[in-house]
């Protein structure tokens, strides 16, 4: 007989909005604070303390404009913000400053959160939609370079960029961009080229959110619709459809697989996380706390198994914690 669901371990409340991202920063050596960071829909960023459960900081720096991407920089002081004020914000958080040391101006109206892939000490790529519709600018990080522009072929008709993920196999291979579009498409793009790879259409209705394991060279995409769509990458670099889940109920906001590659968790629209095995895609829970839209899901980076954690955060203005299948 299936165990029932578990509660959630610790629920934060106090972001007087709808919560649109999260990000854990718990893998650093002791004696180091746990943090969990969350956008919101108010423009507020909180530093949450997952000792006490309360707010160590909130930050303000996007004119009250809903934050829908927050990620730290190769430790939890650098932090990288992106709003709906067209902005994405670098902080610098050490010995307690809540400064915007930078800033890019992004010009995309979209909801796309931009995607980071450190590529040598202290320097990353950044991708974002760009201010041309169809368009994904790729720079470098701190230096705000430019390193190419990805413009679909004339007559592609892709629609916008709606979700993306830089990847690289391994420090010494060519850094790789996925990229979800609002025709239901995922491409693969060669940034160092700045050209298309492979197409391959996922969904009838726009992709709102992939993942990607590079081991397995395999990934998994949710869009409006009632369909996971699982694709895989050959040894040319094609993607193709491995296969296809069907929901219960239709809409998905956010997909993200554990760092270890044995779970992964969805959010739904539904108000419900659903947790499924990544390697046969079997459900193994539905775990059922909001009472509106989920946003986001994200996986704790802990370095010990039995402390992992999974955050979800909804429209309800509340941000629940699980410990879900720790041990497996």
């Amino acid at each position: 007989m299936a165990l029932p669901p578990p509660d959630p371990q610790f629920v934060l409340r106090g972001t007087s909005a709808a919560v649109h991202t999260l990000h854990f920063s718990c893998g650093g050596p002791e004696p180091d604070i746990p943090l969990l960071f969350s956008g919101s829909e108010n423009g507020y960023i909180h530093v949450w303390n997952l000792r006490t459960h309360r707010v160590d900081t909130a930050l303000d720096g996007h004119g009250r404009k809903s934050v829908y991407c927050v990620e730290t920089m190769g430790g939890k002081d650098k932090l990288l913000s992106q709003g709906r004020d067209q902005r994405i914000c670098l902080w610098d958080l050490a010995e307690g400053r809540t400064s915007v040391t930078d800033s890019v101006f992004t010009e995309h109206v979209g909801f796309c959160r931009c995607s980071l892939l450190k590529v040598a000490q202290g320097r990353w790529l950044m991708a974002m939609a760009a201010r041309s519709l169809e368009e994904v600018q790729i720079l470098e990080l701190p230096s705000k370079t430019s390193v190419c522009t990805l413009k679909p072929e004339v007559g592609a008709k892709l629609g916008m960029p709606m979700c993306l993920k830089l990847w690289q196999l391994n420090c010494d291979s060519q850094p790789v961009l996925l990229a979800g579009y609002e025709d239901g498409s995922v491409v693969l793009w060669n940034v160092s080229m700045g050209k298309a790879l492979s197409q391959l259409i996922c969904h009838q209705e726009p992709v709102m959110s992939l993942d990607f394991d590079a081991e397995k060279a395999k990934g998994i995409s949710g869009s409006s619709e009632k369909v996971l769509s699982i694709w895989s990458l050959n040894e040319q670099q094609n993607l193709q459809v491995y296969k296809t889940h069907k929901l219960v109920n239709a809409g998905i906001s956010d997909i993200t697989i554990r760092p270890d590659k044995k779970i992964l968790a969805t959010a739904g629209w539904d108000h419900r996380i659903r947790i499924f095995g990544w390697k046969k895609l079997k459900p193994l829970a539905v775990l059922d706390y909001h009472t509106a839209t989920l946003h986001c899901v994200s996986f704790s980076d802990h370095s010990i198994p039995q402390e992992r954690l999974l955050a979800a955060g909804s429209k309800d203005q509340r941000i629940s914690v699980w410990s879900i299948y720790a041990q497996t």
